[in-house]
């Protein structure tokens, strides 16, 4: 069995990975609070920006872990298109439990179905980029394990939609950000720890490409998507504020004698 190791660089890749799922977190959060106060075309773009927030922020704090990822006795290499199509299903899915909750009626049913269906896309996502990792042996998983990290997915997901239906104030979203990047690096590491791998030593050059090659410059590109718009969302005005400013800027009608 070959021994792993999720913090290589100790807890940089931890602490770091975390920061971008609470980024992605609050940012989304955000996103759907200017989404359920606007309407039209309006609500439809904040919902996307929310749910692309969402998405990209837990994909990348999976990969930044991942950076941290080696197996004694092998090197890893990773299969580009599969990272990739991990990184679609991590948007799509989080999409589709965003507008399902931004427009619903009844939204305790959209609340409950976009958590299943969002946790279910953000596990698939995870083990996608699992089957991504290619080395030299055999890969397996703890049933256990995995099945936790599925419903900790599932949970965390439930529980981010909620929050973007019930909370307002900036206190509270950050606070709720915190958690929810809790959330999400607990569900990463239970499936990390589920993890075994039985190396079998080999000269055979592995395909795909390394951590560096790939990943390190998309994890850097979606966390500067995330920092500007983090800040074009900081300094967009809020309906309450738009409202203020048109009233501000009404002719005052002189009163009638």
């Amino acid at each position: 069995m070959g021994h792993l190791d999720h913090a290589t660089f100790g807890w940089l890749t931890p602490v770091l990975s975390y920061a971008m799922a609470c980024i992605g977190a609050a940012l989304g959060l955000r996103c759907t609070v200017r989404a359920l106060g606007s309407t039209g075309r309006s609500r439809r773009n904040w919902l996307f920006t929310a749910a692309s927030a969402l998405g990209t922020g837990i994909w990348t704090m999976h990969f930044v872990a991942m950076l941290g990822f080696s197996v004694n006795g092998t090197d890893i290499r990773y299969d580009v298109p599969l990272t990739i199509l991990s990184l679609l299903v991590a948007v799509v899915v989080v999409s589709a439990g965003v507008f399902a909750v931004g427009y619903s009626r009844d939204r305790n049913r959209a609340l409950l179905l976009g958590g299943l269906t969002t946790g279910l896309g953000v596990a698939s996502m995870h083990y996608l980029g699992m089957a991504a990792v290619r080395l030299h042996g055999d890969v397996h998983y703890d049933p256990m394990l995995v099945g936790l990290s599925v419903l900790i997915a599932v949970v965390a997901a439930t529980a981010a939609l909620w929050a973007a239906l019930n909370i307002r104030s900036t206190v509270a979203v950050t606070l709720a950000s915190l958690v929810m990047g809790a959330a999400v690096s607990s569900m990463h590491y239970t499936g990390m720890f589920a993890v075994s791998v039985h190396v079998t030593p080999s000269g055979t050059p592995l395909p795909g490409a390394t951590a560096m090659q790939f990943i390190f410059p998309l994890a850097v590109g979606l966390g500067s998507y995330l920092f500007l718009t983090s800040a074009f969302v900081a300094l967009s005005p809020t309906a309450g504020e738009r409202e203020a400013s048109a009233s501000a800027q009404r002719p005052v009608t002189p009163a009638t004698r």
